[in-house]
């Protein structure tokens, strides 16, 4: 039975207070980047470069960036799929020198982050790289701590946090679910 963990008004206050935790901790915007992780990660990073926007009057540059090819466990992922689907980035942008803001659904094992930072090699070596992370449900399996986190939900390894964005689910909610 699923548990609505963060409905859409608390996804929507959520967005907005990280827009503001950015804004409040760069005294510039001119130099970052916001990187979102395909495919839900992307959709929540366009949400907060349009606060971000809405706020500031500054249209941060932005990606969507597919990890495929850099997870390290990728026949646990998709055993069905021996052949993944790699649909790259949204577009290169250049990131030597710039800040990052790596953004992304759920944090879990970590694996997911630390494929996207090998991924972002590819584009430049950033200044820094920052993490934003809509649910973090702990269980890390690798030392990776996100910067900017929506809500901190313990879980146990039975269940599973479904992040729901209007693009994929038609609605913007957090769900808990048993396994």
């Amino acid at each position: 039975m699923e548990k609505i963990i963060i409905d859409e008004n608390q996804f929507m206050r959520t967005i907005s207070r990280i827009s503001h935790e950015i804004i409040e901790k760069h005294q510039r915007l001119d130099n970052i980047v916001i990187v979102g992780i395909k495919r839900r990660g992307a959709e929540i990073a366009e949400l907060i470069k349009r606060k971000i926007a809405e706020l500031t009057g500054v249209s941060l540059p932005s990606m969507a960036l597919d990890i495929t090819f850099y997870r390290d466990d990728l026949a646990y992922v998709a055993p069905e799929n021996p052949t993944p689907v790699y649909s790259g980035a949204s577009g290169y942008i250049d990131i030597q020198n710039k800040e990052v803001i790596l953004v992304d659904d759920v944090l879990f094992t970590g694996r997911t982050i630390r494929a996207a930072m090998d991924a972002l090699t590819d584009f430049g070596r950033a200044a820094k790289i920052e993490l934003v992370i809509l649910v973090d449900r702990g269980h890390r399996e690798l030392p990776i701590r996100a910067d900017y986190v929506g809500k901190n939900v313990p879980t146990s390894r039975d269940e599973k946090v479904q992040v729901r964005t209007l693009e994929f689910d038609q609605c913007y909610e957090v769900a808990l679910l048993p396994k």
